[in-house]
């Protein structure tokens, strides 16, 4: 067979079913063998970057490999933001994209780029296929990179020419390399529980390393025998159950208060698969000062980075949370917890058309079995604040980049993924316009997404802090209102509905049928609705802003 009927097969190989991209004239070999096969689906999205987000709903939804097929030249920079959003959430995901025949390389050819010297730094790992015979070989390896240990993306690009060339394909050509985890010693876990055992303050930072791990129930079972409250960062929610009466929810810029008072205050904080990122920790000096640091993560690269630890053990998250939990002692931190209720900020505004009661409305009608997707702005924090994801899996969000247009396409790959399940899209005016380009997808493949829009006619992130640090020098954010998103939705044969209290709000949720197609819903917020708690930049996370 030739080589592209070989990276179907290798795909095949590799457990996938399902594939996201756009076609173009270095991948049409890749294509037209792709038109026989029986057993690959295709979304074909509106833009290559769609298509990479896409991939990556659908392998945060699922814990799979995303796949993605892009183009050379264009095709392949459009994937850009997409490697980066994945990279920097740890993803994994093989983009495969076509490169010009291998007789015109480096010479300027028609969309020729080198992708793999611009995507160095937004992968894991990236190839060029020069010899037709190493293609099951690379698939196989980008895979086992991919998802093992730390995940993230792996691009390959393939020459034109090596689409075409015929080979003997077998099986046995591929070569599987077995991961190894860091070992940890078993002294290190005896250390640890002694600590917990000894403290009478702990505090658990769970990060999305717990999610990756899929050490959602060793976490828990930890945490109620030790007695030990959880924060959790953004890429983690869901993994400790929000109902659960340990959990404390977000901590860091827009943590909630108890969350963020907690940490300042604890006297041992064990940070889980958590990165120390700069939104969470603020000023690293005064970040948890009074505690004791441990820390747990599969990348040794993250250990000290951020903050210093007292102590660090590498290794698999799901395996020391395990050996962890037989070495503590049972525990009752009451006095502790009850301190921690002391600082939660109670918000009484049941009838205000504001984003926590919109949020709750949706919530009630869709509940725990929805998977929620945001674009990035306040609408994502809000989220992130009051939704009360109590599975892993269902938040699907860009954390470490903060991509603006990715909402739509992921929301696609996760309900591509989980056809039996609500999902939602929770999106701002300003995000929405990078991405609505993809509602042809929506429609072209009857995809039934529930959107919310939450329109304040402005970029509502930037515009708070202009308000809040500029003097309220709005540059370039208030959004002049030209657009009537039902008139648009409709023009791709999408229902829309436009609100603006909570009255009609709930009528619309009473009578609309969720699950058979598309619907729309904007909600129309105040200008200067705003996210709250909130940090301003460098500061203590106990310094929050609670309003104003």
């Amino acid at each position: 067979m030739n080589g592209a009927k070989a990276l179907l097969e290798s795909l095949k190989e590799c457990g996938v079913d399902t594939i996201f991209g756009y076609p173009g004239g270095a991948v049409i070999p890749l294509y037209d063998a792709l038109y026989e096969d029986e057993h690959l689906y295709h979304i074909r999205t509106a833009h290559e970057q769609g298509a990479v987000h896409a991939a990556d709903g659908y392998a945060r939804s699922t814990g799979k490999v995303g796949v993605c097929f892009v183009t050379s030249g264009p095709g392949a920079t459009n994937t850009v933001t997409g490697l980066a959003t994945a990279y920097m959430d740890s993803i994994p995901l093989v983009v495969i994209s076509g490169q010009v025949a291998t007789p015109l390389l480096g010479k300027d050819s028609f969309q020729e780029v080198d992708i793999v010297g611009i995507t160095f730094s937004v992968t894991k790992h990236n190839y060029l296929v020069r010899d037709v015979e190493k293609i099951a070989e690379t698939v196989t390896k980008a895979f086992e990179i991919a998802k093992s240990g730390r995940p993230g993306p792996v691009l390959i690009d393939i020459p034109k020419d090596i689409f075409l060339k015929e080979y003997s394909y077998e099986k046995s050509t591929r070569i599987k390399e077995e991961y190894r985890e860091p070992n940890f010693k078993d002294s290190d876990v005896y250390k640890i529980a002694q600590l917990i055992n000894k403290c009478e303050r702990p505090v658990i930072y769970a990060g999305g390393g717990v999610k990756i791990s899929h050490a959602e129930n060793e976490l828990l079972e930890l945490a109620e025998k030790a007695d030990i409250p959880v924060v959790n960062t953004l890429m983690s929610l869901g993994t400790t159950p929000r109902d659960h009466q340990l959990s404390l929810g977000l901590v860091g810029m827009h943590g909630l208060k108890e969350s963020n008072l907690a940490v300042v205050n604890c006297d041992l904080l064990l940070a889980i698969g958590a990165r120390f990122s700069d939104r969470v920790v603020g000023d690293a000096t005064k970040f948890a000062s009074k505690a004791k640091i441990v820390h747990l993560d599969i990348d040794s690269s993250e250990v000290h980075k951020n903050v210093n630890a007292d102590l660090a053990v590498i290794g698999d998250i799901k395996t020391m949370l395990k050996a962890l939990t037989e070495r503590v002692n049972p525990k009752d931190n009451s006095d502790w917890k009850k301190e921690i209720a002391s600082w939660k900020r109670e918000i009484d505004n049941k009838d205000k058309f504001n984003p926590k009661n919109i949020l709750e409305s949706f919530y009630k009608k869709l509940g725990k079995e929805a998977f929620v997707a945001t674009d990035v702005g306040q609408h994502q924090m809000w989220t992130a604040q009051y939704w009360r994801f109590n599975e892993t899996n269902k938040f699907i969000t860009s954390g470490g980049l903060g991509t603006m247009g990715f909402g739509l396409g992921a929301a696609i790959g996760a309900k591509v993924a989980n056809c039996d399940k609500p999902v939602l899209l929770v999106t701002g005016d300003g995000s929405f316009r990078m991405n609505c380009n993809e509602l042809f997808t929506v429609a072209n493949y009857n995809i039934p997404l529930i959107i919310l829009l939450m329109n304040n006619s402005a970029l509502g992130m930037v515009r708070q802090w202009q308000r809040m640090f500029c003097g309220g020098r709005y540059s370039e954010t208030d959004i002049k209102e030209c657009i009537d998103y039902v008139r648009l939705v409709s023009a791709y044969g999408i229902e829309g509905h436009s609100v603006d209290s909570v009255e009609d709000l709930n009528n619309v949720l009473s009578n609309v049928e969720f699950g058979k197609k598309t619907v729309f819903i904007e909600c129309k917020i105040l200008k200067d609705e705003s996210v709250y708690p909130i940090v301003p930049p460098g500061k203590s996370i106990d310094t929050l802003l609670v309003e104003g």
